[in-house]
């Protein structure tokens, strides 16, 4: 009776239990460096990036030829009537020279315009970078959305390991309760008073309690896998293993608060958003106010046309003929916005848009450095509550012993010995799940911190 107790104390510490199927197997930092390749999140913000990186490009082009264009018109021209055979050179002093509409040829006309800006009040300057601090915002959405496929792939795959570990425990708890049930099954059979219906309605029980544990971790382990397998994009039908075995804390060694809080003001990417944002606005405030004085540009306009019918060219400045003729005409030319009440009203929005972004950046450095201290006190707790969790488990082994021991030599009490089986379980468990929450906020403080390389590490 002393031993199916035993049996029933370790069954009722049924935990997770995960079955998997082994086809392919990555470590830690194999996961993270895939997820950050192949995630739809980064290539999206990337694409963003890229967008932004073009803008940068219209911009810098802007500075050589502004504004420059090409028109062509098609259509077709008549011939010349000269009744009188008049020379072809002297052809507009001859009044009865006439279109003949009758005679219609092909006609093309080129009308190509140029303005190329020489000086603009820092227009064209601080567009371009308006355009920068564009692509360096961009640059830190798509970091920023790195830490996040990592630290939820760090979860995804911490999350296998301990499952992998309670697994094992759930096993014990599944053969155990199997054992005692046929211990129960076979003293009833033999009529022992030591065993009544009770005890086995007890293990029928335990037995059902098993089995809904045991059925909805199953399916959280797959849910589990399924989510580090998409994570990681890969084809269907491929089952992941996770490299490590066994649950262990990550090799990490604290460093002060104010170091981090230095890291993540330099390396993270709200930071570098606000900063870029402020930059972004303050050059957009000078593109405002260059309205308030003349644009100083250089332009040109070329004219040509030409047909196929029989029309000459006139020697003639005072002369011209529409359907063949040819023009430059170049120089300088200034430019200047007459409505300086809207004029006013722009550079305002643009000076109420800094202050705004100014404010988000104050708020944005308050709140990482918030964060990060957030994180590493959550790393120190956690490492308090692992060394706790592994004292109290060495103490259970200890008792566990103990009791085993004086159970041997029928001095021991059996509620004390199931008692001890009991919490040597518990504990056991508890100490994994300490190092998954110390693994995970290492994680996060590397994150909170701006740290992506060292992950990668791992």
């Amino acid at each position: 009776m002393n031993r199916l107790l035993l049996l029933l104390a370790v069954s009722a510490l049924a935990w997770r239990p995960a079955g998997a199927q082994d086809t392919l197997t990555v470590g830690l930092g194999e996961a993270l460096s895939r997820a950050l390749e192949v995630s739809p999140d980064i290539l999206a913000e990337q694409a963003g990036l890229q967008f932004a990186e073009g803008r940068l490009g219209h911009a810098r082009a802007s500075r050589l030829l502004t504004d420059a264009g090409a028109t062509t018109a098609h259509a077709f021209a008549p011939a010349l009537d000269n009744p009188n055979s008049t020379a072809t050179d002297r052809l507009y002093l001859d009044p009865d020279v006439r279109n003949d509409w009758e005679r219609l040829h092909p006609f093309s006309r080129l009308d190509v315009d140029v303005i190329q800006p020489l000086w603009t009040w820092g227009q064209i300057g601080r567009s371009i970078d308006a355009a920068r601090a564009g692509v360096e915002l961009e640059q830190a959405a798509v970091q920023e959305s790195q830490y996040v496929v990592v630290e939820r792939t760090g979860e995804l795959y911490f999350s296998m390991l301990l499952l992998n570990v309670l697994d094992r425990l759930a096993s014990e708890a599944g053969d155990a309760v199997s054992r005692a049930k046929e211990e129960v099954e076979k003293q009833l059979e033999a009529g022992s008073a030591d065993v009544g219906d009770a005890d086995l309605f007890q293990v029928l029980i335990t037995e059902q309690e098993v089995r809904k544990r045991v059925a909805r971790v199953r399916e959280e382990m797959a849910t589990a896998r399924s989510g580090l397998t998409r994570q990681l994009m890969l084809p269907p039908g491929i089952a992941l293993e996770t490299e490590d075995r066994y649950l262990e804390p990550l090799g990490f060694q604290l460093d002060a608060l104010e170091v981090y809080e230095q890291l993540a003001l330099r390396h993270r990417p709200e930071v570098a958003q606000a900063q870029a944002g402020v930059e972004a606005r303050e050059a957009l405030v000078d593109v405002a106010r260059s309205d308030y004085f003349p644009k100083l540009f250089l332009g040109a306009h070329m004219h040509y046309s030409g047909t196929t019918a029989d029309r000459f060219r006139q020697r003639n400045p005072y002369v011209g003929d529409s359907f063949l003729s040819r023009s430059l005409e170049a120089g300088l030319g200034m430019r200047l916005q007459l409505n300086f009440r809207q004029t006013r009203a722009r550079v305002e929005q643009a000076r109420a848009n800094l202050a705004e972004v100014q404010h988000l950046e104050t708020g944005a450095r308050e709140l990482v450095l918030f964060e990060v201290e957030q994180a590493w006190r959550a790393v120190r707790i956690r490492q308090e509550e692992l060394a706790a969790a592994e004292e109290a488990f060495r103490l259970s082994r200890e008792w566990l012993l103990t009791e085993y021991n004086n159970f041997e030599l029928e001095l021991g009490d059996t509620d004390d010995l199931i008692k001890a089986v009991q919490a040597k379980l518990e504990l056991e468990a508890g100490r994994h799940q300490a190092v998954f929450d110390l693994n995970m906020a290492i994680l996060r403080l590397h994150t909170s911190s701006g740290l992506l390389e060292p992950l990668l590490a791992y």
